[in-house]
C-alpha cells in the first residue's frame, strides 16, 4: 500500500469513527434509546464486528483501529437499547 493510500485510509477511519462519537456519548450520558432502532443497531454492530474481523485478517491497522473503537461504542448503545427494552418501566 502506498503512503498516500494509507493516509486516506486513516483519514477515512478517523472521520467515520469520530462521526459516531456524538451519538454514542449522548446515549451513554442520557441512557435514552427510545428513538433508536433495535434492528439497525443489531445490524450495525454485527457489520462493524465483521469489518473488524476483516481488518484483522488483512492486518490493516486503519480498519482495525476504526472498527475496534466503533464496535465498543455501538455495542454500548446496543446494550442500553436492550437493557431499556427489558427493564425500563413504561409510563
Amino acid at each position: 500500500m502506498t503512503i498516500s493510500a494509507e493516509i486516506i485510509g486513516y483519514l477515512a477511519a478517523t472521520l467515520t469513527t469520530a462521526s459516531f462519537v456524538p451519538q454514542a456519548m449522548l446515549t451513554i450520558k442520557t441512557r435514552d434509546t427510545e428513538s433508536l432502532s433495535l434492528g439497525m443497531y443489531i445490524s450495525f454492530t454485527l457489520g462493524v464486528l465483521c469489518w473488524l474481523i476483516y481488518g484483522i485478517h488483512l492486518d490493516d491497522k486503519a480498519i482495525i483501529f476504526a472498527n475496534g473503537i466503533t464496535l465498543l461504542l455501538a455495542a454500548s448503545i446496543l446494550f442500553f437499547k436492550v437493557y431499556n427494552m427489558l427493564y425500563k418501566k413504561k409510563d
